[in-house]
């Protein structure tokens, strides 16, 4: 018999894409999932069939919505109100607050003093530890064993996510062997930028050499606007949904992005990711697997790449799949 679980996510794509084996384990496990994030959340998940709710706005209109899922789920277990019941992904207060408000027994990091919120706190994970290792670890205290997380994430892709990807390449004409970038990337590292400076000439000079089409899904916010000012030659795909955006990076010879959620997606679907870094820490929030190259710099603060050395590890990605 399963048992209802409530989940709260964290809020960037990354970190989505991060907890996804946690959410795997803790379904084999016995346990009915039942997901609470922002919009994006639904259409990322949807190859795993579990429920997926956009989070409300305001701290009263969540406490409202955990509630509301609470009578829905407990009444198909008679043990829901005695056991641990949710888990909070994100480690804020006001994240443990609402579902303390809701009538909700939850697991989550001890963390802006939000211990007692919790019905069990667990000490966060010495700094030096991956994200992913860190949503698992809470996933371990909740099932109460240790176990090793998996090498790669295996994002599972709906079958209307591989038919759009595929309805995309059949319009556009997007031959194999296409590239996609990805030149965004939202909010910092240690208040600095994630954002490579010399993508835009990278991509207008060296990237051009290899005879590729190159491809870019802006999202919202600004992002189509700056593609088409700075990547013209590239071939845009402004609105694609982030299961069809996985699905076509699948299908791609290399993708090549920031520290962003686009990147973990590429990776987590098994596409050749090169991840072009400067502030971040690959050894804390990288893109997690096997198909996973890595280029910084070695000097400067914060100590962003060359664009020789970015071409250099593209020509050896593709050459090694040729």
């Amino acid at each position: 018999m399963t048992q209802p679980l409530i989940v709260r996510l964290r809020n960037w794509v990354g970190d989505v894409v991060l907890s996804v084996p946690t959410l795997v384990r803790l379904q084999s496990a016995g346990y009915e999932l039942h997901l609470i994030g922002k919009g994006f959340a639904a259409d990322l998940l949807r190859g795993y069939g579990w429920p997926v709710h956009k989070l409300a706005d305001t701290l009263g209109e969540r406490v409202t919505q955990l509630r509301e899922l609470r009578s829905v789920v407990r009444a198909s277990d008679s043990g829901f109100r005695k056991r641990i019941n949710a888990v909070s992904f994100p480690y804020s207060f006001g994240s443990a607050l609402e579902m303390r408000l809701a009538g909700l027994k939850a697991i989550g990091y001890a963390h802006e003093g939000r211990s007692f919120l919790l019905q069990r706190s667990v000490t966060r994970p010495p700094r030096g530890e991956h994200e992913l290792v860190v949503y698992w670890q809470l996933g371990s205290a909740l099932l109460g064993s240790d176990a090793t997380p998996p090498d790669r994430i295996d994002l599972r892709l709906a079958p209307e996510h591989l038919k759009q990807a595929a309805e995309l390449r059949a319009r556009h004409g997007i031959e194999d062997g296409f590239i996609v970038i990805c030149p965004f990337a939202g909010g910092t590292w240690d208040d600095k930028d994630k954002t490579w400076p010399g993508f835009a000439a990278f991509a207008a000079g060296p990237l051009r050499e290899f005879g590729r089409r190159i491809v870019v899904c802006p999202g919202p916010g600004g992002e189509e606007a700056l593609a088409r000012e700075k990547f013209p030659g590239a071939l845009l795909l402004p609105g694609v949904g982030l299961g069809a955006y996985a699905a076509l990076t699948q299908d791609a010879a290399l993708m090549i992005s920031n520290d962003t959620g686009p990147g973990h997606m590429a990776a987590a679907v098994g596409a050749p990711l090169l991840s072009v870094l400067g502030p971040s820490e690959p050894a804390l929030w990288g893109a997690w697997g096997p198909t996973v190259h890595i280029v910084r710099g070695n000097a400067g603060d914060p100590p962003w790449p060359s664009a020789a050395q970015v071409r250099d590890a593209t020509a050896a990605i593709l050459r090694a799949a040729a």
